[in-house]
């Protein structure tokens, strides 16, 4: 009996924490859900607003420009008015004038002929004389009807229709935005954000990525790239911080962006590449990650190491010439096990690398197939895999063994790819660089 109870207590037990974990995981399903509500609830109160301010503002301004143009209108009729009319006026008045005369010469001609015979004489003359003074037979032209304008307004009402169109389709609201952030990968300081398009009948011409730091309310949005690829490493970020990711697109033939993507959060925790300072003949940039061949020496050749070993298999380094010098067959970039110091140049054992003529070597040794020659803008990439691990004491790396790595160096359009046998296991490496000629100028990440 006994035994059956104890059984019994054990299902019992794991019935409890079989509930408790179902009702744990019940929990976070509601969390989502909650945050799933807030973002639904959140997003539709932001697109009212957005929609609301727009038709305002575009009615203010619509307004705006119609009270504009009917007073600029109404200013035009008033010019023709004033224009047209002080003519007539001035004729108007000459008439007037005319007709004033006339009646003051009848007076005189109606009291001339009522007069006694001996007064008729002298006022009789007078009227002839006053007579022909006004010319009675000259009168001023009037203009015709047809002469002088007739105002209207011409008013085009296909514009109430073609603004009635265009209202029609102003705007747009869509559920989801056309492009999703895809994958955030952590590099070394930064972050390599891959995005897709999730509405397939979005011709989409450029996407537009933007970060910012997380948490940091005064914190704005920064455009980080504008272009027609779906990935972009995003360099500079401080390691063990959240930043803030978003991507939206533009249609082909518009002008306006889309949506933004939902925000995801991505970090580093790796340290970003750095040159070691302080190396004859190399200035750095504030950062770091830049550095230029400064003065020219044929005799000697110093090898520019990484800081430290920041280069891990599985990840892609990258060299970027933004300035190009003479070109010296013992120039080289590349990764090595050690920062050797004293070397002229990478073409040494356990180093692999690529000369500026696009020469390979591996372990000093030049490769038979060769990349193209290095220039401005031209990127060097490598990438490597742990291939094989030959049999090591007790299991531990640290103790030596033959570590063979697959090596891919590309440049250009072209890559090679070989595998590279080095004396001991590692599991992070360094980089570097030498020119022979100054004016050489190199960004890694």
């Amino acid at each position: 009996m006994s035994v059956e109870v104890d059984v019994m207590l054990q299902e019992a037990k794991e019935s409890i924490e079989a509930a408790q974990n179902y009702r744990s995981e019940l929990q976070q399903r509601l969390q989502g859900l909650n945050q799933a509500r807030k973002q639904v609830r959140g997003s539709s109160g932001q697109a009212r607003e957005a929609l609301r301010r727009h038709f305002t503002e575009l009615q203010a301004a619509t307004s705006q420009l119609l009270t504009e143009r009917l007073a600029a209108l109404l200013a035009e009729v008033d010019a023709i008015e004033a224009d047209s009319v002080k003519p007539l006026d001035d004729c108007q008045s000459l008439i007037e004038h005319g007709v004033g005369q006339a009646d003051e010469l009848l007076r005189e001609g109606e009291a001339a002929l009522r007069c006694g015979l001996g007064e008729k004489e002298d006022k009789l003359g007078s009227f002839t004389k006053k007579a022909m003074h006004i010319q009675l037979d000259s009168l001023p032209e009037v203009p015709a009807l047809v002469d002088v304008p007739c105002v209207s307004a011409q008013l085009d009402d296909s514009l109430l229709g073609l603004l009635r169109e265009r209202v029609t389709r102003l705007g747009s609201v869509s559920s989801h935005p056309p492009v999703q952030i895809e994958e955030l990968q952590e590099r070394p300081g930064g972050t390599l954000v891959r995005w897709c398009k999730v509405d397939e009948d979005f011709a989409a011409a450029d996407y537009r990525l933007q970060y910012r730091r997380s948490g940091s309310g005064g914190s704005q949005y920064e455009d980080a790239y504008i272009g027609r690829d779906c990935e972009f490493l995003v360099l500079h970020l401080d390691p063990h911080t959240d930043y803030l990711f978003r991507v939206c697109a533009r249609g082909e033939g518009r002008t306006e962006w889309s949506p933004w993507s939902i925000p995801q959060t991505g970090y580093t925790t790796l340290a970003p590449h750095e040159w070691c300072p302080g190396t004859e003949g190399y200035i750095l940039s504030s950062r770091r990650n830049i550095a230029l061949r400064s003065d020219s020496s044929q005799s000697r050749c110093p090898v520019l190491y990484s800081n430290a070993p920041t280069y891990f298999c599985g990840q892609t380094l990258t060299f970027k010439m933004s300035a190009a010098g003479p070109m010296d067959r013992r120039d080289s970039l590349g990764v090595c096990v050690d920062s050797g110091r004293g070397e002229e140049s990478l073409q040494r054992d356990q180093a692999v690398c690529i000369s500026t003529n696009g020469a390979v070597f591996v372990n000093g040794k030049e490769m038979t197939n060769q990349l193209p020659a290095i220039t401005v803008g031209s990127a060097v990439t490598f990438d490597m895999e742990v291939v094989n691990l030959f049999p090591i004491s007790n299991n531990n790396l640290s103790e030596g063994g033959n570590f063979k790595l697959r090596v891919t160096i590309g440049s250009g359009n072209r890559e090679v790819v070989f595998d590279w046998l080095v004396d001991q296991a590692v599991d992070c490496l360094f980089f570097g660089c030498s020119f022979v000629h100054s004016g050489w100028k190199v960004l890694v990440f």
